[in-house]
């Protein structure tokens, strides 16, 4: 078969070309090597949250924010330093970058509402950063929770990209996979794949890679939108940089097995040029899903920043280490100091006062109350009393929690929990009394209290997602609670270099014909928009606008 245009994956950045495309009155073919009940890809598991500038939900929180300070905190963060050279790799990463903070504190808001997008009113401060005005991290609230969390921006394109299909402007090939782009003549003008067998596993469950036959489809362009590695661990290892020390020999995944990074490779056979792929984001507040859906499926924990974090020897970590504070400063800490690199996990330990208010979890399925426009339940879930269901649950069937009255049964169940008794309950007990301490005062010296109390001169945090400062040991606020931690993959910042119409790179920086890129598989731009650092709510949002741009640019 012909088609206009080509895409490759079915997640968010594609089907935003898509609907570009078909908008323009483009004739579209979306190849996915998943079965139609993954349309939407990785956007439909994510809580969804989505990075706005000076929108009126912040002003209505007293936010004062504007697109010079965004950008102020994004290049902070991103720390560009590939910038000299013939073909830098940062070069069109910061160019992209700077459009993206524009488009977030201009017409994002607009056309996401156009394209059937909604808001909560909420909110959130995440990745508040490392302390600096000018280093990394959210100098105000930027983190947009829609209705419907990752389901409620997904949903729209999806819904769209089948009643096109419907209409006859598109076709959706499920369970076709890619495994070459053609080139003829140094201009991408086809691809070619295996037709797997029919597999109607549910959303995210591994299915068969069993081959029933073969396809090929001419097109004036492709579109690469394929996503990342987050579910190749080999991958990660591979590409674990030097500066975030040993990569742990226990991992657990954040996205489905089927994020393998395969286009990645077919894309650079075909001449694209690969760039900063030792840029990664992995949490380090990750738990076992008591329920999984895929293999070595893992939860983040969003956590609110009052949890006390020790690491796997029962040391408390040190700013900027803290909760919601600086993902990577926490995981290079981890992964860098030497009694730790043979430990795989660290510890929250927080009180039921602390996680009723101030767990969330990553995920749509995990935030039954936003993903379902539940108005009831969320009143009820997140200003009630008692921690969200999900929560509760992951708290009683969880293998990685352990609830007791006192901190020696306590810290007898961390150990047990481990096999080996590295925590020693008078150290723990040290440490904890040394931070309920601080809390005698309105102020403090104590980095982490200064930062629960400057959080809770935030409207929204205080209303919904910081507890009131009290000791960890009061019993009034038990049972004490211990959550064991583990690093958890999830987004690659690197990835195909494109122009900013999204066009892909050779290795001498000039256009290859035909080939584009959008979403995790262009480093959600230019090969690294985020550079070292993401500043989150960014990553679904860097679907769209790359989506966005391809789309609109093909359609020209």
């Amino acid at each position: 078969m012909h088609a206009d245009v080509v895409i490759i994956g079915a997640g968010l950045a594609g089907l935003t070309a898509c609907h570009e495309l078909v908008t323009a009155g483009r004739r579209v073919v979306v190849v996915e090597q998943e079965n139609a009940n993954n349309l939407g890809g990785q956007a439909h598991w994510s809580f969804g949250g989505l990075f706005l500038v000076d929108s009126p939900m912040q002003r209505r929180l007293g936010v004062r924010d504007s697109a010079e300070l965004a950008w102020q905190d994004w290049s902070g963060s991103a720390g560009w330093d590939r910038l000299d050279g013939e073909h830098p790799e940062d070069h069109w990463g910061r160019r992209w970058a700077r459009a993206y903070v524009e488009f977030a504190a201009g017409e994002k808001l607009d056309w996401l509402r156009s394209v059937g997008v909604s808001f909560t009113p909420v909110v959130g401060w995440a990745e508040r950063g490392d302390g600096r005005a000018a280093g990394h991290g959210n100098s105000v609230p930027r983190f947009h929770v829609p209705w419907g969390t990752g389901t409620g921006v997904s949903g729209p394109f999806a819904q769209r990209a089948r009643q096109a299909a419907d209409d006859g402007a598109v076709r959706l090939l499920f369970r076709h996979r890619l495994d070459e782009l053609v080139v003829t003549g140094g201009v991408v003008t086809g691809v070619r794949g295996t037709v797997l067998a029919d597999d109607d596993a549910a959303r995210g469950v591994s299915s068969n890679r069993d081959p029933a036959g073969d396809f090929s489809i001419t097109a004036d362009a492709v579109v690469v939108a394929s996503g990342g590695i987050g579910a190749d661990h080999e991958a990660i290892r591979r590409w674990w940089p030097q500066r975030l020390g040993t990569p742990p020999a226990h991992l657990i995944t954040g996205v489905p097995a089927h994020v393998d990074g395969r286009m990645l490779e077919a894309t650079a056979r075909a001449g694209g040029r690969l760039v900063n792929r030792d840029r990664m984001w992995h949490y380090t507040e990750g738990i076992a899903n008591w329920n999984p859906v895929w293999p070595a499926h893992g939860i983040r924990i969003l956590p609110g920043p009052s949890p006390l974090w020790f690491d796997a020897l029962g040391r408390r970590l040190a700013f900027p280490a803290l909760p919601g504070y600086d993902t990577l400063a926490t995981l290079r800490h981890l992964r860098t100091t030497p009694d730790l690199v043979e430990h795989d996990h660290s510890w929250f330990v927080l009180t039921q006062k602390m996680i009723e208010k101030e767990f969330a979890l990553s995920g749509s399925e995990q935030n039954p109350d936003l993903t379902n426009r539940d108005l009831k339940l969320l009143v009820r879930t997140r200003l009630g009393r008692g921690a969200p269901g999900p929560v509760e649950a992951f708290k009683q069937h969880g293998a990685d929690f352990v609830v007791a009255d006192t901190l020696d049964e306590l810290v007898a169940g961390m150990n047990g929990l481990t096999g080996r008794p590295l925590l020693d309950v008078a150290g723990l007990r040290r440490q904890i009394v040394e931070r309920d301490m601080q809390l005698a005062n309105p102020f403090a010296k104590d980095a982490q209290v200064v930062g629960i109390r400057n959080a809770r001169r935030f409207r929204g945090d205080r209303l919904m997602r910081v507890a009131s400062p009290h000791r960890v040991l009061d019993p009034a606020a038990g049972p004490l609670i211990a959550v064991r931690l583990h690093v958890l993959t999830r987004k690659t910042l690197g990835g195909l270099q494109t122009d900013l119409d999204g066009r892909v790179l050779d290795d001498a920086a000039v256009p290859i014909p035909g080939l584009y890129a959008a979403g995790e598989a262009a480093g959600f731009g230019g090969g690294g928009l985020h550079g070292y650092n993401a500043l989150e709510g960014t990553f679904l949002g860097g679907c769209l606008f790359t989506g966005r741009t391809v789309g609109r640019a093909l359609a020209r």
